[in-house]
């Protein structure tokens, strides 16, 4: 199969992977894909984080490009992160160069000298971003007529990360539009680590153009040679999980994921006051702290590097020796990734270290674990009705074209599902409301739209999220990253310091009109501090934690001595809650009774909704358990449940100010749009069809 496969590829091809990188073959996934990709299928791309995925779309799509004598910019490869398309930009420039051609990369960090550079020689293989690419085609700098003239094919990286937000419509729109603008179909190429629903997820990849072949490369590359090192610990606290990262691996290039900037921060400069080399890289941080921090680390032995998930993906920082997890990730896929980093080397093991700063952390740990171990990992879900992506097409297309038809702008998307049955209700508000004006069957931008969106020629639209304002850090004329307004308005006794890139800045000046902080270092008494919540955890993840708590510990996973301490004491405290044949409904005689339904968040959620006559609809929603209302009886349980109405969960009044673009849907629409994104119906669902046992305990 390699050695068809090769001959399959171009001469030129042939010639640099066996002279230049002196590859004595295909690796399995980069040989089963180039059939297809020479094809002209769409393809889904399924490898293990450094298993070659970029080489298997990029030499077929080079060969074809040679073959087929592809002109000017022919292919995009679209990636979710900048920092990964710096990374990726010399490594495919290079492939490139082998037959005459190049690779450039724009997004919002490139200059404009570089911009119009790769408008005047267009580059065959263009790096970017789904926001960059919205920005190219309502520039008025850019014809994206002339510079997509010859666009044949897209290379979606990391797409599973599109996928699950609205990233992905965003991404799917854009390139219909694209398409369009083209004047062909483009062939569409999905990098991915492995995933629970490869099908569906190539299927949404292809976007109105269904009827194209398709194919899932994710041939079986046999078990790894050892089974991974998985080692779960209690540690308890910060200061706690720096003394052990700091005594544990001596020598050895560490790279520790956190859950939050703030973690990331404390963590960091506690390792830093151990005397550990050690660097910081988060959303953040300004772009040169992160490559700065990220280059360091590649070139250094003995060191450490804390990140949140933005190493998640496939930026190279080196071999790596350790992973090591504070906390758990909530996913088994984010574990997948994370886990991948490891064992690239002859001779070492893929590995990671869990430290629980408390025994919730534990329980999700290995929850987490016994889904993995199980061999599940999520499917890829793309959020349903993404109704506010869709008013923010119809006003990037009348940018795009200056104008739109009024019974032809639909044409642009096909069938493309983010336009569903409220898309011309939606068409009608913006008219009504003035973000278009009516010029017999066409349309301009009107005044409302220039002024909520029309900052620096509509920048805002060119972006599917809202961000909370947040003021740029500088020491001097060096950008160290970005706070939000939290630290800078809550009142301190003495100086106002700041924690930030692992180190402690001492607030000099800030200038609010146009939110900048001036800061110079100090030895230490910093504070970090983001807004931002959790997500939450879902029904598999849930069932697993009951799984543990019920039986023994993930199989392929070590607990230390603490971890298994721990494990004991939540197992005692959880034992009223869990049963083995069925769902624990629990009775007091006084007050609330509980329900534990170990069913996710999300589902949770669904359930409260639809029980208002017995689930208290004043309380967090976790996912474990759901508070009822006071009294409630036995047969009140059995009726309610009896007579289920199911209902999308309430939204929040504050929550719609999230859902960006919420301000272009007619009224309503937005808050139905949150609803239906809240709840886990299958969850739901899932959680009635437990057997349940009721009793009564005292409080």
């Amino acid at each position: 199969m390699t050695d068809d496969a090769f001959g399959l590829l171009h001469p030129g091809v042939q010639y640099h992977l066996a002279n230049t990188l002196r590859w004595d073959g295909l690796r399995p996934t980069q040989a089963a894909a180039v059939a297809p990709i020479l094809a002209g299928d769409d393809a889904l791309v399924l490898a293990p984080t450094a298993g070659g995925k970029t080489e298997a779309a990029a030499f077929p799509l080079l060969s074809a490009m040679a073959e087929h004598d592809w002109q000017g910019t022919s292919v995009l490869y679209v990636c979710p992160l900048r920092a990964l398309l710096n990374n990726l930009q010399p490594r495919l420039h290079g492939y490139a160069q082998w037959l005459g051609r190049s690779a450039a990369v724009w997004h919002g960090d490139v200059g404009q000298s570089a911009r119009t550079r790769i408008l005047r020689e267009r580059p065959d293989i263009l790096l970017t971003t789904p926001e960059s690419l919205e920005a190219m085609l309502v520039s008025t700098k850019v014809d994206p007529r002339v510079l997509f003239a010859g666009l044949r094919a897209v290379v979606v990286d990391e797409v599973h990360a599109f996928a699950g937000d609205d990233r992905g419509w965003h991404l799917l729109a854009v390139l219909e539009r694209l398409a369009r603008v083209a004047g062909r179909d483009i062939q569409r190429i999905g990098l991915s680590a492995t995933v629970g629903n490869p099908d569906e997820l190539l299927a949404w990849l292809q976007g109105s153009t269904t009827d194209r072949p398709r194919r899932v490369v994710a041939p079986d590359v046999g078990a790894p040679a050892t089974e991974p090192d998985i080692t779960v610990d209690y540690v308890g606290s910060v200061s706690n999980a720096a003394t052990v990262i700091a005594s544990l691996h001596q020598g050895e290039k560490r790279l520790v994921f956190v859950d939050s900037r703030r973690r990331a921060e404390e963590l960091g400069a506690a390792l830093r006051d151990r005397g550990i080399t050690t660097f910081l890289s988060h959303s953040s941080l300004s772009a040169a702290e992160r490559r700065q921090s990220e280059e360091a680390f590649a070139e250094s032995r003995d060191t450490v590097i804390v990140a949140t998930s933005t190493l998640e993906l496939g930026i190279d920082v080196g071999d790596l020796d350790r992973v090591i997890q504070i906390g758990a990730p909530r996913t088994v896929a984010s574990f997948l990734q994370r886990l991948g980093r490891t064992g690239r080397r002859a001779g070492t093991s893929r590995n990671c270290l869990f430290l629980c700063l408390d025994d919730e952390q534990e329980l999700l740990a290995l929850g987490m674990l016994d889904r993995w171990a199980r061999g599940w990992v999520e499917p890829i879900t793309p959020p349903p009705s993404p109704r506010h992506i869709a008013a923010q097409q119809m006003m990037a297309l009348c940018l795009q074209e200056h104008r739109i038809g009024t019974r032809s702008w639909r044409d642009w998307w096909g069938s493309l599902p983010i336009f569903d049955d409220a898309a011309d209700n939606i068409m009608k508000f913006l008219c009504e409301q003035g973000f278009f004006d009516r010029d017999g069957e066409f349309l301009h931008i009107g005044p409302e739209a220039e002024r909520r969106f029309g900052r620096r020629y509509f920048s805002d639209l060119t972006a599917v999220f809202s961000a909370p304002p947040e003021f740029t850090v500088l020491a001097g004329r060096n950008e160290i990253g970005t706070i939000g307004t939290d630290l800078l308005t809550e009142e301190v006794e003495g100086p106002r310091i700041l924690l930030l890139a692992g180190r402690s800045w001492k607030v000099t000046h800030i200038d609010w009109p146009r939110r900048r902080c001036f800061v110079e270092p100090v030895d230490s008494g910093g504070r970090a501090k983001w807004s931002g919540l959790g997500g939450g955890v879902s029904y598999e993840i849930a069932q697993g934690m009951r799984s543990v708590l019920l039986g023994a510990p993930p199989p392929g996973v070590t607990l230390t001595r603490r971890a298994e301490s721990t494990l004991v004491d939540l197992r005692a405290s959880y034992l009223p809650a869990v049963d083995v044949d069925a769902a624990v409904i629990a009775l007091p005689s006084e007050g609330s009774g509980r329900w534990w339904t170990w069913a996710g968040t999300a589902a949770n959620r669904t359930l409260q909704a639809s029980l208002p006559s017995l689930v208290d609809p004043r309380q967090r929603i976790d996912e474990k358990s759901l508070r009822l209302l006071p009294d409630v009886t036995a047969r009140d349980v059995s009726a309610a449940l009896a007579q289920i109405a199911w209902r999308a969960p309430t939204v929040a009044a504050n929550a719609v100010s999230g859902l960006k673009f919420s301000a272009a849907l007619p009224p309503g629409l937005a808050e139905r749009t949150l609803a239906e994104r809240l709840g886990d119906d299958q969850g739901a669902h899932a959680a009635l069809e437990v057997p349940r046992t009721i009793h009564r305990r005292f409080e």
